[in-house]
């Protein structure tokens, strides 16, 4: 999993505070990442239809729906796509004991045991929201955290 998804959750979290479209530059001074970096991250997350730009002066980027519809699995697939995690490249078919291809139908214990693991995974991503991350955001930096952090996107160095 890239990097790029935990900007992309991490800002989709701050979205649930905002008051109104925050700009990708304050996203990025927030986070003290590249705000060339986390536009990519954005573009991808308007792609997917999970944030949308709104133009203007006071414009920026804002969630298109509930948060608690937006699922950390939504994003993984906005920033990383929806092709799996791992991909059998049939190891077993190589070197100087490669099985022959005709012995490889199904798929080897390798590619079973990670394709369980990719399914859990999913399944996890899935049943988690960016409503649940905010809530959790608050259980673990108290009640007033989002509320802080929607005070400075609109005040601080605006």
């Amino acid at each position: 999993m890239s990097g790029g998804v935990e900007w992309a959750l991490h800002c989709c979290v701050v979205l649930t505070a905002a008051e109104g479209p925050t700009p990708a530059a304050r996203l990025a001074e927030l986070h003290d990442v590249s705000p060339s970096y986390l536009a990519k991250q954005l573009q991808a997350l308007s792609r997917a239809g999970l944030v949308q730009s709104v133009q203007g002066k006071a414009g920026g980027y804002v969630l298109t729906r509930s948060p608690a519809l937006i699922t950390v699995l939504d994003v993984v697939e906005a920033v990383d796509g929806p092709g799996p995690a791992f991909v059998c490249t049939e190891i077993r078919q190589r070197g100087p004991m490669a099985t022959p291809p005709e012995a490889c139908a199904a798929p080897c214990a390798i590619s079973r045991a990670m394709g369980r693991a990719e399914t859990a995974w999913r399944e996890t991503l899935r049943s988690i929201t960016v409503a649940d991350l905010a809530t959790d955001v608050t259980s673990d930096y108290g009640p007033g955290a989002l509320g802080r952090i929607s005070t400075w996107l609109n005040t601080a160095g605006a």
